[in-house]
């Protein structure tokens, strides 16, 4: 059995959004604030994270910023896997801003992540994404501990969690 340790990306600096007036994908794009980086110093200092023997983590700026801050203090390499990005809420890429997100996000949440019958969404479906993190988690099943540097819903959907995952946070997953 595989022990994971699933770290929340710190506090990302989500007004870069709102300045750029970025869209879809654009929006992933943000880094972590100061706090969010001064969050994550912390978290690697958690002895569950001393013995890991890899890191992996989402595509995204505000994950990668937070898996090579854990690789720097922990001396571990990382592997960048695409399936570990957040969850979709709009597969066509065409949302524009936080109220959009938001809508969707309380749609997905309503619905338990299920896709009502015949109603299209446009958001990524819980089965979907949690197809998508399950078969990168596999890959790794050789491992010992591994931590994974990712997303809030993301990680909500794979270990059943209701409610906000805390920034930098870390949650211990078996598989």
């Amino acid at each position: 059995m595989t022990q994971f340790f699933l770290i929340r990306h710190g506090e990302p600096q989500w007004d870069i959004n709102e300045q750029y007036n970025l869209k879809g994908h654009g929006r992933d794009l943000v880094p972590l604030t100061d706090t969010g980086v001064d969050q994550v110093y912390a978290a690697a200092k958690d002895h569950r994270l001393q013995q890991a023997e890899i890191i992996l983590s989402s595509p995204y700026p505000r994950a990668l910023q937070t898996a090579a801050i854990l690789s720097k203090e922990l001396g571990l390499d990382i592997r960048i896997e695409f399936d570990l990005r957040e969850w979709q809420p709009d597969l066509t890429f065409e949302y524009d801003s936080l109220e959009r997100l938001k809508e969707l996000g309380d749609d997905y949440d309503a619905n338990h992540g299920v896709y009502p019958p015949g109603e299209p969404r446009l958001w990524e479906s819980k089965e979907l994404l949690k197809k998508r993190m399950d078969q990168v988690i596999d890959k790794y099943s050789g491992f010992q501990k591994v931590i994974i540097a990712g997303h809030g819903m993301a990680f909500r959907t794979l270990v059943g969690e209701v409610g906000e995952i805390p920034h930098a946070s870390i949650i211990e997953y078996s598989k």
